[in-house]
């Protein structure tokens, strides 16, 4: 029997329904994959990354709160943040269908099949 993701504190109903969209359905698959593969899989759906967000889904995963995270700590999750948004920027450059002219991924992969006409 799977848990919900509210189950772990620090998460509620909008951050639930985000992974949810990304595939991550049950918090022992979000503590399975851990922070930076489900904050990935979160803005690979078009969820807005933020940076807070980034670090208030480590510190949950942790069991602590998200105003715990400072200093050299918060330090290191930007530069873990900073990268992980680079490495989808970069593989979303290269491949170009992923995303068109700022649309959702949706819209263009319906675009892709004819469903919705390019502009």
């Amino acid at each position: 029997m799977s848990t919900s993701l509210t189950s772990i504190k620090g998460i509620g109903p909008a951050t639930a329904e985000g992974f949810i969209r990304a595939g991550i359905t049950s918090a022992e698959e979000l503590r399975e994959i851990g922070g930076d593969a489900a904050y990935a899989a979160w803005i690979e759906v078009g969820n807005p990354a933020h940076f807070i967000g980034y670090y208030a889904l480590h510190m949950a995963l942790q069991g602590r709160p998200w105003n715990d995270c400072r200093g050299a700590e918060k330090a290191e999750f930007r530069k873990k943040f900073d990268a992980l948004k680079a490495r989808i920027a970069a593989s979303d450059s290269a491949a170009p269908s992923a995303k068109e002219k700022g649309r959702a991924r949706l819209d263009a992969a319906l675009s892709e099949i004819g469903l919705i006409a390019k502009r």
